[in-house]
């Protein structure tokens, strides 16, 4: 993976929202934000660090990205192409491989939680809307 290597300065995007690139992105070094936009405003949602992982979702599906990723220094990251780099990558770097569990579980947790508020929103809208 030595190879697959790349550098980004302060402010330069790494992923924009809506394409469709497969790959993953592993913080060497430097900081990255992670962003969601509606066009007029942008709300960073993450910021990651050394260590950290994004991307991970093009590996797997092949659907637009959902969020800006951006340089927040300089930045050198490391990628993965295919689910078979990762498989072997995680195969290699075990300790890795329980860390992504253990982050990917969080957001899945992160994300229900947001789901379970919006539905309890829309259902007191509801209430309020057919008193």
């Amino acid at each position: 993976m030595a190879k697959q290597i790349v550098f980004y300065q302060r402010s330069e995007k790494i992923i924009k929202a809506g394409t469709t690139e497969q790959r993953m992105y592993i913080i060497l070094e430097g900081e990255v934000e992670i962003s969601l936009s509606d066009g007029n405003n942008r709300i960073v949602v993450a910021k990651l660090r050394k260590g950290d992982f994004f991307g991970e979702i093009s590996l797997f599906n092949n659907t637009p990205r959902s969020a800006d990723a951006i340089a927040a220094g300089d930045v050198k990251l490391a990628y993965i192409d295919s689910v078979e780099e990762l498989k072997a990558f995680l195969l290699k770097n075990p300790v890795f491989a329980a860390k992504m569990v253990h982050i990917l579980a969080q957001r899945l947790a992160k994300t229900d939680e947001i789901l379970i508020s919006k539905v309890s929103e829309l259902n007191r809208l509801k209430v309020l809307k057919d008193v």
